[in-house]
């Protein structure tokens, strides 16, 4: 995908740095939920769609509407401004922040992430509780978006607390495991992941929307999958738990499940609860890919997108970014290039500092671009970056010199895990505050 719209010579360029964060909320911008759920769910009369597969509304006696992610507000107005003012639905919201408004019908839960707390809990099992309730004329709407995981959670063995889970994540998140081995280990140890909500609700029709830019076939990373098959089994677990030596640090109940080789397995294709299940995605990565190279053709940049580095490690993921980002250049002599890339990038935790993946991709490029007209931006489009109250973070080929003036070392706050610090001491943190959506994370990388 390439294209260019004039010759850079015909008008003036505004500074790297500030023109790969105007890509970068431009991108955010034109990413709107409600409007994607007026288009996808197409309602006409009674009648909205799912993928290929029409649904009646009118033929349900329950509506219910389990909502939970990153998105999830602008999710569940969407759904609502959809369906009014003929059908009602009542429903569940799991949310990592309150909405701005009552949502009529709707029992609404403060959330944690990246952590579970006590209301994540209880939004599993009152989750739980409501899809018991289903039969074969009842329809259960599922909104998903990212951080789901975290943000309900109800663990399958009674004996694992609530502190149990907390650690666990800490251990998953911070060990370098990619996003599916983690989500492995997570819903073997879960009663509302791994298509257990489908399950769940096995006699009604569910139908499940979602905002990720997870690659195709990738669907069941949404959230864990706690509505469609899961891929992963009790094997993929345990062989995560031991190549990242998380046994001995697994808190007591939760290693005994794994030394005694306890676990349950999910439920997988061809389980009848999955009969009557049907998935969608609302928004994902070609939308984000889309916006994004508007934003930069609008900007006169010869423009690429690449996925390839999802899931990726930090630094093989940036060097091989920047050597596409070259080779581009090389390709298109005396025009304004830029990469754009999204997914996720695996970044370990060493320190005890403040800072994302984003931030800490950032970071990792200050030396490689150092003296040269390139810059780097790398933010989450859910405005949250790991444990930093910023998105993300940019840097140019001034920012090393820029750094050592002001005695700051990146070397030094990579290693301590503190990004986050090093980017906001230069002013160069990019702070959005949550977005309302979550499509993953984007990386701008340009050159003149």
């Amino acid at each position: 995908m390439k294209s260019g719209s004039s010759h850079p010579g015909s008008f003036t360029l505004p500074p790297l740095k500030q023109l790969a964060e105007h890509i970068f909320r431009q991108t955010l911008a034109g990413i709107d939920i409600p409007a994607a759920m007026q288009r996808k769910l197409a309602r006409s009369g009674s009648l909205i769609r799912c993928g290929d597969v029409t649904v009646n509304l009118a033929q349900f006696n329950r509506i219910y509407a389990i909502v939970f992610g990153k998105a999830s507000i602008a999710m569940a107005e969407g759904l609502m401004e959809v369906l009014a003012p003929d059908f009602h639905p009542e429903g569940i919201l799991a949310a990592p922040t309150r909405p701005p408004r009552a949502l009529p019908g709707f029992r609404t839960f403060l959330c944690g992430h990246p952590l579970p707390n006590e209301d994540s809990f209880a939004a599993g099992r009152a989750i739980l509780n409501l899809l018991a309730t289903c039969d074969e004329r009842t329809l259960v709407i599922f909104l998903l978006s990212g951080g789901g995981s975290a943000l309900v959670e109800q663990p399958l063995y009674p004996d694992i607390t609530l502190e149990d889970i907390q650690t666990l994540y800490r251990l998953l998140v911070t060990c370098g495991a990619p996003i599916d081995s983690v989500n492995a280990v997570r819903k073997h140890l879960s009663a509302v992941k791994g298509g257990r909500l489908a399950a769940a609700a096995a006699p009604a029709v569910k139908i499940s929307y979602g905002v990720t830019d997870v690659p195709e076939g990738c669907e069941s990373a949404l959230g864990s999958g706690p509505t469609i098959p899961d891929p992963t089994t009790v094997a993929n677990a345990y062989c995560v738990v031991e190549e990242y030596g998380l046994l001995p640090k697994l808190p007591s109940s939760i290693r005994a499940k794994f030394e005694s080789r306890a676990l349950e397995e999910t439920p997988k294709a061809g389980d009848p609860a999955f009969a009557r299940a049907y998935f969608q995605i609302l928004l994902g990565m070609h939308d984000l890919f889309h916006q994004a190279h508007r934003a930069a053709e609008a900007a006169g940049r010869i423009a690429i997108c690449d996925n390839t580095t999802d899931d990726w490690p930090l630094a093989k993921a940036a060097d091989y970014l920047l050597e596409q980002l070259t080779r581009l250049k090389q390709s298109y002599p005396g025009w304004p290039v830029v990469v754009l890339a999204n997914g996720e990038v695996s970044s370990p935790v060493i320190g005890n500092g403040i800072g994302g993946r984003n931030a800490a991709f950032v970071l990792y490029c200050v030396e490689k671009i150092a003296g040269e007209p390139i810059a780097v931006l790398s933010a989450g489009t859910d405005g949250i970056d790991g444990s930093s109250p910023a998105a993300g973070a940019v840097a140019d080929g001034a920012t090393l010199a820029r750094a050592r003036e002001a005695k700051l070392d990146p070397r030094d706050y990579f290693r301590r895990s503190d990004s986050y610090s090093f980017f906001k001491a230069l002013g160069d943190a990019i702070e959005t505050g949550p977005t309302g959506n979550n499509l993953r994370d984007l990386r701008v990388l340009l050159a003149e």
